[in-house]
């Protein structure tokens, strides 16, 4: 199935606490920032923003999902949810989302920096933090962005890696605000494909794109770390599942 359009998530607009959490990062950042860096926060958002809308209007998304699972199309008002994909496919996701107003949690390093400001031209909006420096504070802040009606993203697998596997915090947070995990994947046809931990794909223009979907995960509330951990693998199964799927649309067996 065909589509060009972009799946669009209701937002509060009451409620900018979480941009004023990534302004102050931001200004907290700046002032560690070498001139070069600076430059580069300066123009290369722009560039790449102008880069992706140019060239992802020539993408044709091909939507597909599980059986029992109900794919997002254009005017689907998500709940307060949480939703995953793997970190190779983040240049196709951005576009294919964009201006959704959904947050992401960006790390809190210079290259999380570039990311956040890049992501902002599209419409996201991000809390500051990772799994590994600044995590917990991320993940109250986006518990509060739950509780305020809005869905979350993860790059499951970001931003180091290992590729294809999830880090704890999507089921940590579902655990404690009782929001279910969906996993979706986006493949292109014809992709350069960079040489890093993720395999990070550019597609390339008038590629067709599959976008699919996988089944959703639901944690219950105070499970113990070995249920957590049966819960996080649940979500590997999840994207790997869409992944590969994706990977068949195209008539390819594996990655």
């Amino acid at each position: 199935m065909k589509c060009n359009y972009t799946l669009l998530f209701t937002h509060t607009p009451h409620s900018h606490w979480y941009s004023l959490q990534s302004s102050l990062v931001t200004a907290h950042l700046n002032r560690s920032f070498s001139f070069t860096q600076r430059l580069t926060l300066a123009v290369v958002p722009r560039l790449v923003w102008l880069l992706l809308m140019t060239v992802g209007r020539t993408w044709r998304f091909e939507v597909m999902a599980e059986e029992g699972v109900t794919p997002a199309f254009h005017g689907f008002t998500p709940r307060r949810e949480i939703y995953c994909f793997w970190h190779q496919c983040v240049l196709a996701c951005a576009f294919y989302f964009r201006s959704t107003h959904a947050t992401i949690l960006i790390s809190q390093s210079f290259d999380g920096e570039l990311i956040t400001r890049t992501l902002e031209l599209f419409g996201y909006r991000a809390v500051r933090g990772s799994s590994s420096r600044g995590g917990r504070d991320g993940l109250l802040a986006l518990r509060r962005v739950l509780d305020d009606g809005t869905p979350v993203i993860f790059t499951a697998d970001g931003p180091r890696g290992p590729i294809y596997q999830s880090k704890m915090g999507p089921v940590k947070l579902a655990e404690k605000t009782g929001a279910p995990i969906g996993a979706f994947h986006l493949e292109p046809e014809r992709a350069w494909v960079m040489g890093s931990w993720d395999r990070f794909q550019v597609p390339k223009p008038f590629s067709r794109i599959a976008v699919s979907w996988g089944r959703w995960t639901v944690v219950p509330d105070e499970v113990d770390a070995e249920d957590l951990e049966r819960l996080r693998a649940g979500v590997d199964n999840a994207l790997e599942s869409a992944r590969l799927r994706a990977y068949r649309h195209f008539g390819r067996e594996s990655a």
